[in-house]
């Protein structure tokens, strides 16, 4: 079987590393780039070196494809505890089988201690088993329990090799994740990402589409009343009636107070980074002042969102009502507990805490979503035709938990369900089925059709299958289990008897292949990055049948835009697509919900008035096949490294000056005034100047002596000086062109990154730049070449440089030019010297404004890249002077968002 790139890349690194005398190993490959070939590659080797292979996977649907695939290859291999063969394919259950689960708390033991005698005969059998190789598949599972009793296990297998398998990168995981993984496996020996296997051909080129969608008018009544208690509040907070000490107050003491004692802001953003977040969006809003020392972001230019008021709140009820006694405290307390529960919190003597919220509940199931559905298989059954293969995941088979009161009437009790999905598609689809753990069902001739192809290869099965009919829709019913079902309803599937395909993110969402998905719709909850990357994983394999195979991927989100907390979805769409990388209508690779539309914000979904708009967009783009795989720029090289950019749009009409897809490198002006002069002035024409003088200097000698050649060389002499005159003016309007622009984006950015530079927090300066010009008028910036943390501090520093003046420790100037008169024009021709009329300020980034010295090497950068008068520190009585006429203001007007991007 021939290996592909990054398998080839893998087994050479393990290659290397069991050579270096490694034990341990890990490797991250995104699901349908050859994981498991990678494994059983490893597997061939180690057996013929006389090594026994075990591996444990997380399901019994990946045991059985170990299984299948080492066949293929011509491994023996079995599923039997006693590991018979040279290779055995177990699940991780079949290790951590326990008795009394409550035996750890009470007694201390260790988890092997607590093994189930069928746990401890296998360990056993592993510890007699010889030279061995364990394979963990899919070793992200391995957490909590399963990973600690791994651990333990391992201590008493010192000389096996361990090799881990994963889809899920390294960065995905949380502190405590990373720590035990790194006991289990050590470093990580290769890892590759999904835009990398998209580049080399090895997956399916993709696009990520939302189809977006209000409430029902049922639900939206409901949601609209749960929301006015906390409007009341909202309301009541910027009053002076509520409380003793007002929120208003509270806020200009906790975030504006200069007392002695008083945490700087500084402070306060870095040990409470969510609270600080909110107190600049109440900036925003008009109810505080800009705290001394904050930058705002894109982050901070919108309202409080409800958790932003509930973290303000909390803290107001910390550190004043909480701790009074008086009556009008507890009148505000009372009002807070009472408002609190419609955004899905709780007032506790501790504090406010989060619950499960019914708003979620009814975003999250909203029938809504299932008509959306319904739409997104119409419109893919245009493109595609009888190639559809369509799969749509739910979370749950049928929903198992009672509504609560106030929500009955309001959604149905199975809303949101894979059921209630399929009911709905049945109405208008005939090549439908649902497939669980639990059961198979769609329409009653699919399923007779599902029927007859199971009997082309199992008729035993076939005989004793039937068909049970259903209001909605029939179910299909015998002496079978999922084991069984899942394997034919996927050939099924695949062969066309079904186009689309509902079906859990149990047992669909990971471990699942059928190459030729087309796509899928993603009604789940789920927003790990490895929920979100297995998921997704289940499209983009390829199909050898369709070698243009392009997947479109599709998400449904409810949201209501008059409640506070009616953004919920749209805030678990963000979530599903933070750190998961994806083509942009400019063919540029980013991460975010930037990559699905470059509208998209992560901080605020868009107004309900655009969701048709959007919706139309999304469509046009899931009909453009060809146009998704062009801009993948499948064979092209790659780095495979993660970057920051930031993108940079200018408000002013005709700023742009290259045609879109251009990659420009940073220049510095042709011409800057510094200390009213202009550094790259030279004495303009020369050649005729000379002339003149000499022409001129031979007239006084013939005036002198007298002649008759004055009058020609009076002639020759005027017409020389007016020559150079001639020179010296256009050469001043020239001069006087320049000066009046304003900065452009990539010298702004020039100076940042050699500023940083300078200052040893980047490896590179503006020689690294890149600038990307985009179809629709915008700038990408990003600093090529360095680790991704110096790419971030780089595009944080260029966003803060651009935008509005906020609270900078330092400012920096540059002259303002405005329109000159002729005679000033051939002045600075003939002198290279102008006085400005003016100067603009502009902020130091606070990476370059924590010392004097780092500020210095921003004005050097500054002043070699777009000019300038000074900098002053905004502590100082002028500086704070400036600083408070000039706050709020924007000298660049542009917009600017950081996005992450991969090359």
């Amino acid at each position: 079987m021939k290996l592909r790139v990054h398998q080839q890349r893998a087994l050479s690194a393990l290659g290397e590393a069991w050579v270096e005398g490694r034990r341990r190993a890990w490797v991250v490959l995104p699901p349908g780039a050859g994981k498991t070939l990678v494994g059983l590659e490893t597997a061939r080797e180690s057996i013929a070196d006389g090594a026994k292979v075990v591996v444990l996977s997380p399901n019994t649907a990946i045991q059985g494809q170990w299984l299948r695939q080492a066949s293929a290859l011509g491994l023996s291999a079995s599923a039997s505890r006693d590991l018979d063969a040279p290779l055995t394919s177990l699940t991780y259950q079949s290790v951590a089988v326990f008795g009394d689960p409550d035996d750890e708390a009470e007694t201390g033991e260790s988890h092997l201690a607590r093994l189930h005698d069928n746990g401890r005969a296998l360990v056993s059998v592993l510890r007699s088993a010889g030279p061995l190789l364990l394979v963990l598949d899919e070793c992200h599972h391995l957490l909590e329990v399963w990973g600690e009793l791994l651990g333990e296990i391992l201590l008493l297998l010192p000389d096996a090799r361990v090799l881990g398998l994963t889809a899920t990168p390294p960065e995905a995981l949380t502190k405590e994740e990373s720590a035990l993984v790194e006991l289990l496996f050590g470093e990580i020996v290769f890892s590759t990402s999904i835009p990398a296997a998209v580049r080399e051909g090895d997956l399916a080129p993709f696009a990520d589409l939302v189809w977006l969608t209000a409430p029902t008018s049922g639900e939206r009544e409901w949601l609209r009343g749960s929301a006015e208690r906390f409007e009341e509040l909202l309301t009541a907070l910027t009053s002076a009636d509520l409380g003793t000490v007002p929120f208003l107050t509270w806020l200009d003491r906790r975030f504006l107070s200069q007392a002695d004692g008083a945490p700087t802001w500084t402070e306060i953003a870095k040990a409470s980074p969510d609270l600080a977040t909110a107190a600049l969006r109440a900036h925003h809003r008009g109810l505080l002042a800009l705290p001394n020392g904050a930058t705002l972001t894109e982050a901070h230019r919108r309202d409080p969102s409800a958790e932003d008021w509930v973290a303000l709140i909390g803290d107001w009820v910390r550190g004043q009502l909480a701790a009074s006694e008086a009556e009008g405290d507890h009148e505000a307390l009372a009002a807070i507990k009472q408002a609190l529960p419609a955004v899905g919190y709780t007032l506790t003597r501790r504090g406010i805490r989060a619950g499960r919220s019914p708003v979620d509940r009814v975003l999250a199931r909203s029938e809504a979503k299932t008509t959306a559905t319904a739409a997104i298989v119409e419109h893919e059954r245009l493109a595609h035709g009888d190639s559809l293969r369509l799969l749509v995941v739910t979370d749950h088979e049928r929903a198992s938990a009672t509504l609560p009161v106030d929500l009955r009437g309001v959604i149905a009790e199975q809303a949101g369900s894979a059921r209630a999905v399929l009911t709905t598609l049945c109405t208008a689809n005939e090549d439908v089925l649902l497939v669980t753990g639990a059961t198979v069902a769609g329409p009653a001739a699919t399923l007779v059709a599902l029927v007859d192809h199971i009997a082309e290869t199992d008729p035993g099965l076939a005989g004793g299958l039937v068909v049970e009919e259903g209001e909605a829709y029939a179910t299909l019913v015998g002496r079978w289990g999922s084991r069984q079902w899942v394997g034919h309803v996927t050939r099924f599937f695949e062969a066309g008897g079904c186009r689309v395909l509902v079906g859990t993110r149990g047992l669909l969402g990971e471990g699942w292949d059928a190459r030729s998905v087309t796509g899928i719709v993603d009604l789940t909850a789920a927003t790990t990055t490895t929920a979100v990357v297995q998921l997704r994983g289940r499209s983009l394999r390829t199909d050898p049948e369709r070698p243009d195979k392009v997947a479109v991927n599709w998400t449904v989100v409810c949201v209501e835009e008059e409640h506070p907390r009616g953004d919920n979805d749209w805030k678990r769409l963000v979530r599903k697509h933070t750190g998961f990388f994806g083509a942009d209508e400019d063919g540029s690779v980013v991460d975010g919900v930037g990559h699905i539309d470059e509208s998209f914000s992560p901080y605020a979904a868009p107004p309900e008035s655009d969701f048709d708009e959007v919706n139309a967009r999304m469509v046009a783009r899931s009909e453009d096949r060809a146009g998704i795989r062009e801009r993948w720029r499948i064979g092209e090289p790659y780095a495979d490294v993660a970057g920051r950019t930031v993108r940079v749009r200018l408000r002013r009409a005709g700023a742009l000056r290259a045609p879109a897809g251009v990659v420009l490198a940073p220049r510095p002006p042709g011409f800057r005034l510094l200390a009213d002069r202009v550094p790259e002035w030279q004495l303009p024409a020369k050649g005729a100047l000379a002339a003149a003088v000499l022409i001129s200097l031979a007239l006084a000698v013939v005036i002198g002596v007298g002649g008759g050649a004055a009058a020609v060389l009076g002639g020759a002499a005027g017409g020389l000086w007016a020559m150079w005159a001639a020179y010296a003016y256009r050469e001043g309007t020239r001069i006087a062109s320049q000066l009046r622009r304003r900065p452009t984006v990539g010298a702004v950015g020039a100076a940042v990154a050699d500023a940083l530079k300078a200052t040893g927090q980047t490896s590179v300066g503006a020689d690294g730049l890149e600038i990307a010009v985009d179809s629709d008028g915008s700038y990408r910036l990003h600093l090529a070449g360095v680790p991704e943390e110096e790419s971030a501090l780089f595009a944080t520093s260029l966003e803060e440089a651009v935008a509005p003046i906020a609270a900078p420790r330092y400012l920096v100037s540059r002259p303002v030019v405005g329109d000159l008169a002729a005679l000033e024009r051939l002045r600075l021709g003939v002198s290279g010297r102008h006085t400005a009329d003016g100067e603009a300020w502009h902020a130091v980034p606070a990476a370059l404004g924590r010392r004097a010295a780092d500020a210095n090497a921003f004005r050097d950068a500054w002043e070699h890249w777009v000019g300038g008068s000074g900098l002053l520190y905004t502590g100082s009585p002028e500086g704070a002077g400036v600083l408070a006429a000039q706050r709020g203001a924007d000298p660049f007007d542009v917009t600017a968002v950081i996005r992450r991007h991969w090359s």
